[in-house]
């Protein structure tokens, strides 16, 4: 591939994905693996790699800016953490023992991917409908409490530490094979979890888990050579601007639309993934 000949193409599409994450705070890898597969005819391999490394990068400035503002639970990133990095790395590794050939290995890649986009899909669409059913969770816990209550019945953010780490674990093996399921999967589930803590609070969480976990997954994949450092450069590029100027018309654009069209773009380039 050459740089030359494509970088600018990257760039272009850096800028499309990042304006989208901008607009709407989630698509970052389930917009740029898909673009980089169906559109830019990269291996899967190769995409799910590089994307990783652009999200931990594009991902970073959001940890310093939420934990300024007050916005991260350590406690509950610290659980995620835990599951989520050595699932990656244990993930990773059963693909380099399975030995499977480039081919074989991009198709379970791509078929993954596609299950993933249906499942953020349905995260976005169902966003508010999850968070209610987890407030009504939350509230039967704090009945069965008594009537003075537990701590952990009182206060929204403490720390469910088995199923947090649970999640962490199953979005640490997902993100390993797909790069997808650090943003919008994260945030929904962690709003089920966590029903009644801030949402700023919950998307500062995930997004201090996922530099960590993308970090460690994309340098996973840089060592199994599925990482473009070319086309990562190129795509960092178009996209850090791109976020700035998506970011400030957010208020413009009703969110129920954003939602929607984020949705039914996911499901339509699932549907091409795993079916084709």
């Amino acid at each position: 591939m050459s740089f030359d000949l494509h970088f600018f193409q990257f760039v272009l599409g850096g800028a499309f994905v990042g304006f989208i994450v901008g607009m709407t705070g989630v698509g970052g890898g389930s917009l740029m693996t898909p673009l980089l597969t169906l559109v830019f005819g990269v291996p899967a391999t190769v995409a799910v790699g590089t994307d990783l490394l652009f999200a931990s990068v594009t991902k970073a400035g959001g940890i310093v800016t939420h934990a300024r503002k007050g916005n991260v639970n350590w406690h509950i990133t610290g659980w995620l953490v835990a599951g989520s990095v050595p699932a990656a790395a244990l993930t990773l590794g059963g693909l380099h023992l399975a030995g499977l050939d480039n081919g074989a290995l991009a198709k379970v890649m791509a078929r993954g991917l596609g299950v993933a986009l249906f499942l953020t899909a349905t995260a976005i669409v169902l966003r508010n409908q999850i968070r209610a059913l987890g407030q009504r969770f939350a509230a039967r816990r704090q009945a069965a409490g008594g009537t003075v209550g537990s701590a952990a019945a009182r206060d929204p953010e403490a720390v469910r530490w088995l199923p947090t780490f649970l999640l962490g674990v199953t979005i640490g093996t997902l993100v390993a094979l797909t790069s997808v399921g650090a943003g919008a999967l994260g945030v929904v589930a962690l709003m089920f979890l966590y029903a009644n803590a801030p949402a700023r609070r919950i998307v500062g969480s995930d997004i201090a888990h996922a530099v960590p976990l993308t970090l460690v997954a994309g340098a996973g994949h840089a060592i199994m050579g599925s990482v473009n450092w070319s086309m990562l450069a190129a795509l960092l590029v178009g996209s850090l601007p791109a976020i700035t100027l998506g970011s400030h018309l957010t208020a413009r654009v009703p969110e129920k639309l954003l939602r929607g069209f984020l949705a039914t773009m996911l499901i339509v380039i699932g549907a091409k993934l795993v079916f084709a």
